[in-house]
C-alpha cells in the first residue's frame, strides 16, 4: 500500500508545464513553402497558403488566399496540423494542431498574447474567416523554417475547419526553397509559386486582409522590410517542447506518505 502511494504521488508531483512560444530569430533567409488546396468532395475549397522566412530571419511572412468556402458553417478556422495529409486525402489523418509547447486548445487563443497560443493556431492568432473568399498577409514570429526547430512546419499540413471544427479542406506544405542562413537578402519574389490576391484591410497583428465574394489574382506580396545581415554562426535551438516542473504541494504530500 505504501509503495503504491509513493508511485501515485510521484506521478502527481511531476508534470509537463506549457510554455509560451519563443520568437524565432534564425530562420534561413529565402526559405519558402507552399500548400495548395484543391476542390474535392462535398466542399469545394481552393487556394494556397504560402509561408517564407521573415526579414533578417525573424519569424515568417504568411500569405493565404482561399475561395469556395461554404455559405454556411462559418466563421471558418484554419490551423497548421502536426501531421501530413495521408495518401487517401482524409483530413482527419493530420492529427492535432502544431503545438510544440504543450499549450492545448483550451482556453481559446488570446490574440492579444500570441506567444501564449498554439504555434499552429493561425486563425486564433490572426482572425477567423467570415466570408466565402478570403485573403490575408501577416507576419508570425513563432513559426520556423529551420528544420531542426520544434516550430518547423515544412513537413506538416494546413487544415480548414467549419466553426464546429469539422475539417473541410487540407493540404501538405511543400518546400519551394530551403533558403540560406548565411545570406542577407531574401529571394522571396516573383518566383514564389502562384500569385495571391493582395489585401487592404487591417486584420490582426501586422496583417492585411481582404475578404471578398470572389477571388482575384495579383502580384506576389513581398516582405515589408529588407533583411539585414545575419550571423554566420549556427542557429541555436529555440527551446524544448516543455519544461518539467515539480509541485511543492505534491512534494509535501509525498514526504507525508513516506512517513506512513
Amino acid at each position: 500500500m505504501r509503495t503504491q502511494s509513493i508511485f501515485t504521488l510521484l506521478a502527481v508531483a511531476t508534470a509537463v508545464v506549457a510554455e509560451e512560444a519563443p520568437v524565432v530569430e534564425h530562420n534561413p533567409i529565402g526559405a519558402q513553402y507552399e500548400a495548395t488546396l484543391e476542390p474535392k468532395g462535398q466542399y469545394q475549397v481552393s487556394g494556397a497558403v504560402k509561408i517564407a522566412s521573415g526579414a533578417a530571419g525573424k519569424g515568417v511572412t504568411v500569405e493565404i488566399a482561399l475561395a469556395g468556402l461554404p455559405a454556411e458553417g462559418g466563421p471558418f478556422l484554419y490551423h497548421i496540423h502536426e501531421k501530413r495529409v495521408p495518401d487517401d486525402g482524409n483530413c482527419t489523418g493530420t492529427g492535432a494542431h502544431l503545438d510544440p509547447y504543450n499549450r492545448g486548445e483550451t482556453p481559446a487563443c488570446d490574440a492579444s498574447d500570441k506567444a501564449s497560443c498554439q504555434t499552429g493556431d493561425l486563425s486564433g492568432k490572426y482572425g477567423k474567416i467570415e466570408s466565402t473568399s478570403f485573403s490575408a498577409t501577416y507576419n508570425d514570429e513563432f513559426l520556423a523554417t529551420l528544420t531542426d526547430d520544434v516550430s518547423y512546419f515544412g513537413d506538416k499540413s494546413i487544415v480548414v475547419h467549419l466553426a464546429n471544427k469539422t475539417r473541410i479542406a487540407c493540404a501538405n506544405f511543400n518546400q519551394l526553397s530551403p533558403g540560406d542562413a548565411t545570406t542577407t537578402a531574401s529571394s522571396f519574389g516573383t518566383s514564389y509559386g502562384t500569385p495571391l490576391p493582395s489585401g487592404s484591410a487591417s486584420h490582426g497583428h501586422n496583417a492585411t486582409t481582404s475578404p471578398t465574394s470572389t477571388s482575384s489574382t495579383g502580384a506576389p506580396i513581398r516582405p515589408t522590410a529588407s533583411p539585414t545581415a545575419s550571423s554566420t554562426e549556427a542557429p541555436p535551438n529555440t527551446g524544448a517542447a516543455g519544461k518539467v516542473a515539480v509541485s511543492g504541494a505534491a512534494l509535501l504530500a509525498f514526504a507525508a506518505a513516506m512517513m506512513l
